[in-house]
């Protein structure tokens, strides 16, 4: 998994949570990485609903946040600074403004800042489950795993919160990086539960049988995902190990011939044409 790649799916997943649109992997939603798809809407597509009762100050917020939204999908990030800024000048209580500038400041690295950012809107909506969520995985994504599971828990006690498979896969995937395989699969599970469709727990479950070479499993979650997602190298060469592990020759060669032909520059092509099978 490559670090760019990563930040992308981060940047996607993350943002559709705090925007309150679903972020998956996703018939338009494509696997960005092993780790977790995502897509954004549209540039320029609103992407928080109008509410008959929002007052005038918090439209002019909302606007400005869209814009600041849309800027940061786009990846720019010294705009879509200064317009959630100039929200949060406009609405200091808007916990939402407060979250995105916080994934902005991940995105850029400025660790200490995206904290006070999620702080800040945690402070005036605590319960928030994208909030939580979203703090939960800079936790993670900083080495502070056993305290990004407590954020993941908060954001799932919320019997309402409409998108729980995002902080289930969260914590699966910060308890892998704890080394709690055990952990990790039950999250997952819980995850492909509620919401069948969720990528990341799929993939992650895939790799996790194909270690226990239990095949059936693992051909199950790989041939779920290939069947619904346009697939990605990681998620081909996924499925031809698989395939490989079950001495089924055709379909391995045939998955081969899509990552080269599809893929050619890819670190999974490189490993296919090595041989190297063992990652």
């Amino acid at each position: 998994m490559s670090a760019a790649s990563l930040r992308a799916a981060v940047r996607a997943l993350s943002l559709g949570a705090a925007l309150g649109v679903l972020a998956a992997l996703v018939g338009c939603q494509t696997p960005g990485s092993p780790e977790g798809p995502g897509a954004l809407p549209p540039s320029g597509q609103a992407v928080l609903p109008d509410s008959a009762e929002e007052g005038e100050e918090r439209r002019r917020a909302r606007i400005r946040l869209e814009l600041g939204a849309s800027y940061y999908q786009q990846g720019k990030y010294a705009v879509a600074l200064e317009e959630l800024r100039q929200a949060l000048l406009i609405d200091s209580s808007y916990a939402l403004a407060y979250g995105v500038l916080g994934l902005v400041y991940m995105d850029m690295g400025e660790r200490a800042r995206a904290e006070e950012s999620f702080q800040r809107g945690l402070r005036i909506a605590p319960a928030d489950s994208d909030l939580n969520n979203n703090y939960g995985w800079f936790l993670c994504q900083g080495g502070r795993h056993r305290e990004s599971l407590e954020y993941f828990q908060r954001a799932l006690r919320n019997p309402l919160y409409p998108t729980p498979a995002k902080p289930l896969h969260n914590a699966g995937l910060c308890a892998q990086r704890m080394g709690d395989e055990k952990a990790a699969e039950a999250y997952f599970l819980r995850a492909f539960q509620v919401q069948p469709s969720d990528p990341v727990a799929m993939f992650n479950l895939g790799l996790i049988n194909l270690k226990r070479r239990d095949v059936d499993r693992a051909r199950f979650y790989a041939q779920r995902l290939l069947g619904s997602f346009e697939p990605t190298a990681e998620v081909l060469w996924l499925a031809l190990r698989v395939e490989r592990l079950a001495g089924n020759a055709d379909a391995l060669a045939s998955l081969s011939s899509q990552l080269r032909r599809r893929f050619p520059e890819s670190r999974e092509a490189q490993m296919l044409a090595s041989g190297n099978f063992s990652d």
